[in-house]
This record gives structure tokens, C-alpha cells and sequence, in this order.
């Protein structure tokens, strides 16, 4: 079996068990998911659904956003970690977005990932479920899944994006990514994981899984 068929049979389970996939941070434009993404690094997608009201019920845009003191949004997004940094990231891509963007996200891979704080990973999720661009963002639970499932040999997100893109559709991508995040959650778990009883992991897991 090639990896593409394999994939091909792993993107229909995929589909049994999850055929609609919400955007699991919750935002209401690009510029709110862009921060809602930045605070979920380290951090659980939960978390970052339970400080962003209050975050965004401050500012909610760029321009409200970059007049906050980089103190103000440390407090807040305190309880998601890495809060020295992602504040001030926070405050430094608001700036930017409105200096040079007319307070508009950009929707184009370089002059995102030019942002303070936004890496590539960042960047195409904003690509893929703000603007609907084809893009497959990979973090380390896809990175572990497709290690797993033996759609990549793991040995790095970046050759794991390429791996995944490889043998997935693209007109997919923006889904699949979704679907597996959901779906590691619900059965492939880091951590206390049955490999028999998942439903990827019985057919396609790798041997050593089972060792």
C-alpha cells in the first residue's frame, strides 16, 4: 500500500468520526484568532477559550489592542503561559498591523510570519481558517500522529508538512488538519494510549506501537 492510499483510507475515518470540525478557538475575525493562535502555543485551546474574553472585551483590534500597556496584557494572558513574551508579541504585531497594514491581517504567509511571535505554524493557521487559504499547520500533535499513523518518518514538523501535503489533496488540507487534531484528542492521545482500540492506530499504527 503507498502512503497516498493510506492516507486516502485514514482521511475516510477520519471523516466517520468527524465530518463537521469547528475552529476550536473561539475569535470572531482574523485579528482575533491571529492572538487566540499566538496564546495557544505551550498552551491548551480550552485556556486560551477561558482568558480571551476578557482579553478581547479590552481590545478586540489592533488598533485598541496596540494602545494597552504590554503590562495590562501580561495579566491577563497570565494563565497561558509564556506571558512575558506573548505579551509583548501581542502588542508588537498590533502595531505593526496598524502602521503598516492598515489595521488589516495580512493574508500572505511572508508578511505574516514577519510579525512578532507568528512562526509558520501560526501563520497558516490563520491562512487556512481565517482567509481559506490551503495550508496544513503542523504542531506537535500532528507531528506525533503522522508518526504514528506512518504518513511521515517524524523527523521534524517541517519535513512532517511536507509528508502530510504530499499525500493529502490539497482542497483537504485546511480539513484534514482539523479532523486530526480532534481525533487525537478523542483516541491517540500522548499519553495512556491503546493502540487496539484506536481506530487509526488498529490498522496503520506503527509496529513499535504495539511493542
Amino acid at each position: 500500500m503507498t502512503k497516498k492510499e493510506r492516507a486516502s483510507h485514514i482521511l475516510q475515518i477520519l471523516d466517520q468520526h468527524f465530518p463537521e470540525v469547528p475552529i476550536p478557538l473561539d475569535h470572531k475575525d482574523a485579528y482575533t484568532l491571529l492572538v487566540a493562535v499566538l496564546l495557544s502555543a505551550q498552551c491548551t485551546d480550552e485556556r486560551v477559550n477561558q482568558v480571551t474574553p476578557t482579553l478581547f472585551s479590552r481590545a478586540d483590534n489592533p488598533k485598541d489592542m496596540a494602545a494597552l500597556e504590554v503590562e495590562e496584557i501580561k495579566s491577563i494572558i497570565r494563565p497561558c503561559g509564556l506571558s512575558p513574551f506573548k505579551s509583548k508579541a501581542i502588542k508588537g504585531l498590533s502595531e505593526i498591523i496598524v502602521e503598516q497594514h492598515n489595521s488589516q491581517v495580512p493574508d500572505n504567509f511572508e508578511s505574516l510570519e514577519a510579525l512578532p511571535g507568528v512562526g509558520h505554524k501560526t501563520a497558516s493557521v490563520v491562512m487556512s481558517q481565517a482567509f481559506g487559504h490551503p495550508a496544513f499547520p503542523v504542531d506537535t500533535h500532528i507531528h506525533r500522529l503522522a508518526y504514528r499513523w506512518m504518513l511521515s518518518t517524524g523527523k521534524s514538523v517541517e519535513k512532517t508538512e511536507k509528508d502530510l501535503k504530499a499525500c493529502i489533496p490539497k482542497e483537504l488540507w485546511n480539513k484534514a488538519h482539523l479532523q486530526i487534531i480532534y481525533f487525537g484528542r478523542k483516541f491517540c492521545p500522548a499519553r495512556g494510549h491503546d493502540p487496539l482500540a484506536c481506530p487509526i492506530c488498529s490498522i496503520y499504527g506503527r509496529k513499535t506501537l504495539f511493542t
